[in-house]
């Protein structure tokens, strides 16, 4: 992780930054699947979790792709940012600046939706959904305080959310990132 490229968000009168993130993510996540790459990292430089100064968890409006530099411009070659260009300012690929902190940036779920819980409860007990509703109530849901990503489903044309979790570590770790270009050990530089 030698190198990296940053996207920056610009402002729009017509769409929030979320909007614009979720819609550059997304295609990554289909330039990535198509490259079958796992050497591709990213990082949120702007990563804030809720405090004082910030109405709820964000990732900020720039994102970094690290990678090496031949990688890196292979994935530009594929025209993966059709029809983000008017909403993106994109930097050119720059080397890690020296002696970066490290982190790891994952994805966490909660194993919490009510709903869920409850088909599992009627299958394991037997009972129908009045009892299970009655035992099983919706204050069991356990929300994250996290920023996340919104996507669409391909497969099942829902949408869901990809909560985002932040880690800093102090040594590199050498591993594989999957399609959204996150992973369960291996860093990415932060600076």
């Amino acid at each position: 992780m030698k190198h990296y490229l940053e996207i920056r968000l610009l402002p729009d009168p017509e769409f929030a930054p979320m909007t614009l993130m979720n819609a550059l993510y997304a295609k990554l996540h289909r330039a990535l699947v198509q490259l079958q790459s796992t050497d591709i990292g990213v990082s949120f430089p702007d990563y804030r979790l809720k405090e004082e100064n910030f109405f709820k968890p964000q990732l900020g409006t720039r994102l970094r792709l690290h990678s090496t530099i031949d990688r890196l411009q292979e994935l530009m070659n594929t025209n993966w940012l059709r029809g983000m260009h008017d909403h993106i300012r994109i930097g050119r690929i720059y080397e890690v600046p020296s002696q970066p902190q490290y982190a790891i940036f994952r994805r966490a779920q909660v194993k919490s939706n009510a709903e869920r819980i409850r088909r599992r409860h009627m299958r394991r007990h037997k009972v129908d959904y009045q009892e299970a509703l009655a035992r099983i109530p919706d204050s069991v849901e356990k929300k994250l305080a996290l920023p996340f990503l919104t996507f669409k489903s391909q497969s099942t044309e829902q949408m869901f959310r990809l909560y985002i979790k932040q880690e800093i570590l102090e040594k590199p770790l050498p591993g594989d990132f999957n399609s959204y270009a996150i992973s369960k050990a291996a860093t990415v530089p932060l600076f």
